[in-house]
C-alpha cells in the first residue's frame, strides 16, 4: 500500500484494488502536484464542508463514478448534488471492499460555499480513521488541540498520522507536538501549512521536533509504502 502527501491536506492511499483521495482540494492549490481532470479515485473521503478540503470533489467524483464518504450533512448535500455517497457520523465505522473508515471528532467548523455565495451548512467536522491491510492511516482533519486525541492513540495502533499544524484555522505547530505525542504513530505527518500566508509554517522544524514516533515532512508527490 502507497499513501502520498499532495499538499494542503490532500492524501492519496493506493492499494493493489482500490485508489482513494482526502480532501481532495486540487484546484486553486499551488502546491498540488495533481491534475483534477485526469486524477483517479474509486473512493474520496472528506473530514469537513470547507472547500479547501471538498474542492474538487464534484468533478471527480462524477468522472470517476467515485463513492463519496463523509459526515452525514455533507454527504447529504453531496448527494443531493447527483454524487454517489455514504453518510457516517462522529464516532461510527464502517466496513467497506476498501477497508474500515471511522470518524473521530474534529474541533473545528464546517459549511460550503458555492459558486454564487449560497452558504451550505455541512453538519460536524471530523478526522477519519482509515484501516486497510492491517494499517491504520489518521487523517486529523482540520481540528484545535483536545485530550481525547490521547484517547484515539490509545485505542488504535496508528501507522501514519496526518496533523495539522497551520495555525490560526487549526492547532499551530506546539499543539501539534502534544498532539503527535498523543496519537503516538509511527509516523507524524505535518499537513494543512503554507497553503496560504497566513498558516505558514516551517514544517521541517516541525519534524525535527516529533518525539513519539518519526516527524517526517513529506515534500509533494512523495510517498510512504505500508
Amino acid at each position: 500500500m502507497k499513501v502520498s502527501y499532495h499538499g494542503h491536506s490532500v492524501v492519496r492511499v493506493e492499494t493493489a484494488k482500490h485508489k482513494i483521495l482526502i480532501d481532495p482540494f486540487i484546484s486553486g492549490n499551488e502546491a498540488c502536484d495533481l491534475d483534477a481532470q485526469t486524477v483517479e479515485a474509486d473512493v474520496i473521503l472528506l473530514t469537513h464542508g470547507h472547500n479547501d478540503h471538498v474542492g474538487d470533489t464534484f468533478d471527480i467524483a462524477k468522472r470517476n463514478d467515485a463513492l463519496v464518504i463523509a459526515p452525514n450533512e455533507l454527504a447529504v448535500y453531496l448527494g443531493s448534488k447527483g454524487l454517489n455517497t455514504h453518510p457516517m457520523h462522529i464516532g461510527g465505522a464502517h466496513e467497506f471492499d476498501f477497508g474500515r473508515v471511522k470518524f473521530t471528532q474534529a474541533f473545528h467548523g464546517s459549511s460550503y460555499t458555492e459558486e454564487d455565495g449560497t452558504f451550505i451548512y455541512c453538519g460536524m467536522p471530523g478526522g477519519i480513521l482509515l484501516t486497510i491491510e492491517d494499517k491504520t492511516i489518521y487523517h486529523v482533519g482540520d481540528t484545535a488541540l483536545f485530550t481525547d486525541l490521547k484517547m484515539y492513540g490509545e485505542m488504535n495502533k496508528i501507522d501514519v498520522a496526518f496533523i495539522p499544524i497551520g495555525d490560526n484555522f487549526t492547532m499551530g505547530p506546539e499543539d501539534a507536538l502534544i498532539a503527535a505525542d498523543w496519537i503516538n504513530a509511527k509516523i507524524v505527518v505535518p499537513v494543512h501549512y503554507n497553503t496560504f500566508p497566513v498558516i505558514e509554517q516551517d514544517a521541517d522544524a516541525f519534524a525535527e521536533k516529533v518525539k513519539t514516533g518519526e516527524g517526517r515532512a513529506m515534500k509533494v508527490g512523495e510517498e510512504i509504502e505500508l
